[in-house]
C-alpha cells in the first residue's frame, strides 16, 4: 500500500498486494526499526501492533499465516529485549517448535498440540531480540517448491497473487515482501530459503552446514541438508542477523562471519553456470538475467568466466531418492516423530508419491548416500578455481498458482519440480552456502533471483558481494511499483 493512502485494507493497485503505510513500521527494514526502538522514537509494542494490523489486512489476500499469536506478541513486546533486533517483529515457519503453539508441518495429516518448549533454532532466532507473531505457512513437510495444498487455498505472491510465492518458506516470504514484517524465519532443505526469496524479491541466504544450531530432528539425518535462516528485504538485515545469531552460537569448525557492513575491495573470480544438469535449458528470461548479472559483475571489476557443474547427472537421481527417503521416514514413523495425531492417509500426492518411489529404490540407499556425501569434496573443488559461482536460483520464471499444485498427479508434479529446482539442491547436499538476490524482473513483473554460491564457511564473501550488488543495482521494492 502506498504510504500516502493509509486505508483499512490493502489497496488493489493491480497486481501488487502490500501494506506499506505511515505507521510504526513505515518502510523501514529490521535494522532501522531496531535503531528507532533503541532510540525511543517508537516502542516495541507500537511496532508489534503495526505488524499485527498489516498481517491481518494481508491474510485474506495472501493466506500466509498458519497460526497467529498476536496477544502473546504484544505481551512479549512489552518486555525488555536485547540483541541486534531488539523488539523487531517476526514470524516463525510452522516446521520448528515454538512453545505454546502447534507445529503442523503444513500438513493435514497432523493435528499437533501446543509445543512444550521452543526448538533449538527458535531459541537462537529469538536471541537476536525478535518478537514472534506466530507461525507462517509452508507446503506439506516442506517438500514442494510452491506453498500449495490439496483442498485448501495456497499462499499467494504479493507481486501478483495469481503466482506462486515459492516454497517451502512461502508464507514467510509473502509477509516480508508485502511489508507485514521486515524479517521472517525460513529454512532450506533443497532451496526453501532461496526459492521463495527469488519468487518474492527478497534476500535469502542459506548458511553453511553447521553454521546455525541444529534442530533435534536434523541430528538423526544421514545427510544434514537443512539450513536455518531468515528472509529479508535488505542485505544489511541478513548480515546483521548472521552476526546476531553468531553471538548466540558460533561453530568453531567454521570461519566466523562477524558483522559484514558493506562491500569488500577484493575483486573476485566468479564462475557462471547457466544451464543445470537436467539437460533442459534454462528459460530465456532467466538466461538473460544471468547474462546481465555477469556483465554487471564484470563492470564492477570482477573476473567472470564460464564454470562447469561439479557433479554428474546421477546427482538428480540421488537427491530425488534422498528426498523420497525423507518422505518414507515420515510415512512409516510419523507417529513417533509427530505424535499420535499423525495419519499418513491424509498426506498429499507429493508426499505419498515420494514414499512410494523410495520403496522401489530402497536398495540403492547405500550408494546414494555415498555419492551425496562425495559432493562435499566435488563442491569444494569448484572453489579452488573460483571465489563465487553465479547461477539461476531456479530454471524458469516463477510459475502461476496450480503449476506445482499437489492436486495433480505425482509423476507430472515431480517432473516439473525436478526441472524447476535444478540448481539449489547441490548446496544442501554439499553443505555450501548460497544466497539469492533479486537482481532482475520477468516480463510478467515478478522478481527473478540470482544465485551465488561460495565455499563452505564463506558466507562473509557472499554478503560482501551482495552489498556491492545492492548498491550497484538497488533491488526493486513492491511499494515502489
Amino acid at each position: 500500500m502506498s504510504p500516502d493512502a493509509p486505508s483499512s485494507a490493502p489497496r488493489s493497485t493491480e497486481p501488487h498486494v502490500h501494506a506499506f503505510r505511515y505507521d510504526a513500521l513505515g518502510r523501514d527494514d529490521a535494522t532501522e526499526i531496531a535503531r528507532r526502538i533503541a532510540a525511543g522514537e517508537v516502542s516495541a509494542r507500537e511496532v508489534a501492533q503495526a505488524a499485527i494490523e498489516r498481517t491481518q489486512l494481508l491474510q485474506p489476500a495472501l493466506n500466509a499465516v498458519a497460526f497467529a499469536a498476536y496477544d502473546r506478541a504484544l505481551t512479549e513486546a512489552d518486555k525488555p529485549h536485547t540483541g541486534v533486533f531488539a523488539g523487531v517483529p517476526t514470524i516463525i515457519k510452522d516446521n520448528i517448535d515454538v512453545a505454546g503453539l502447534p507445529t503442523n508441518q503444513g500438513s493435514a495429516a497432523l493435528d499437533a498440540g501446543p509445543a512444550k518448549k521452543d526448538g533449538a533454532f527458535t531459541r537462537q532466532l529469538l536471541s537476536t531480540g525478535l518478537v514472534n507473531l506466530g507461525k507462517s505457512r509452508l507446503p506439506e513437510f516442506g517438500f514442494n517448491a510452491s506453498t500449495e495444498y490439496v483442498g485448501a487455498d495456497p499462499v499467494r505472491n504479493p507481486w501478483n497473487p495469481e503466482y506462486s510465492a515459492g516454497a517451502s518458506s512461502g508464507g514467510s516470504a509473502a509477509l516480508v515482501a508485502a511489508g507485514a514484517l521486515p524479517i521472517a524465519h525460513a529454512n532450506d532443505g533443497g532451496g526453501s530459503i532461496r526459492i521463495p526469496a527469488a519468487a518474492c524479491g527478497l534476500v535469502g541466504l542459506k548458511p553453511s552446514r553447521g553454521r546455525m544450531v541444529l534442530e533435534d530432528a536434523d541430528r538423526s539425518l544421514p545427510i544434514r541438508i537443512i539450513g536455518q535462516g531468515v528472509l529479508t528485504r535488505t542485505v544489511r538485515d541478513t548480515a546483521r542477523f548472521f552476526a546476531g545469531a553468531e553471538a548466540y552460537y558460533r561453530n568453531p569448525k567454521l570461519a566466523p562471519v562477524r558483522l559484514v557492513a558493506g562491500p569488500a575491495a577484493t575483486r573476485l573470480r566468479i564462475g557462471v553456470i547457466v544451464d543445470s544438469i537436467t539437460g533442459i535449458p534454462t528459460d530465456g528470461e532467466t538466461r538473460a538475467a544471468v547474462a546481465h548479472t555477469a556483465d554487471l559483475l564484470a563492470g564492477l571489476g570482477h573476473h567472470v568466466e564460464e564454470a562447469a557443474i561439479p557433479v554428474g547427472e546421477s546427482f538428480i537421481e540421488d537427491f530425488s531418492v534422498y528426498w523420497g527417503f525423507l518422505s518414507f521416514a515420515i510415512a512409516t514413523g510419523g507417529k513417533q516423530m509427530y505424535g499420535p495425531s499423525f495419519n499418513s492417509n491424509h498426506t498429499d500426492t507429493l508426499s505419498k508419491g515420494l514414499a512410494v518411489m523410495y520403496r522401489k529404490k530402497m536398495a540403492k540407499t547405500p550408494q546414494v548416500l555415498y555419492r551425496l556425501r562425495r559432493t562435499y569434496r566435488q563442491y569444494a573443488e569448484m572453489f579452488q578455481q573460483f571465489d563465487v559461482v553465479l547461477s539461476p536460483v531456479v530454471a524458469h520464471t516463477t510459475p502461476e498458482i496450480g503449476f506445482l499444485s499437489p492436486e495433480q498427479g505425482y509423476e507430472e508434479l515431480f517432473r516439473k519440480l525436478t526441472t524447476y529446482t535444478a540448481f539449489t539442491p547441490l548446496n544442501n547436499a554439499s553443505g555450501g552456502p548460497a544466497i539469492s538476490l533479486p537482481l532482475a524482473r520477468s516480463r510478467a513483473g515478478l522478481p527473478i533471483g540470482m544465485h551465488f554460491s561460495a565455499d563452505r564457511g564463506d558466507e562473509r564473501t557472499l554478503l560482501e558481494l551482495a552489498f556491492e550488488l545492492e548498491q550497484a543495482q538497488p533491488f526493486a521494492l513492491i511499494q515502489q511499483m
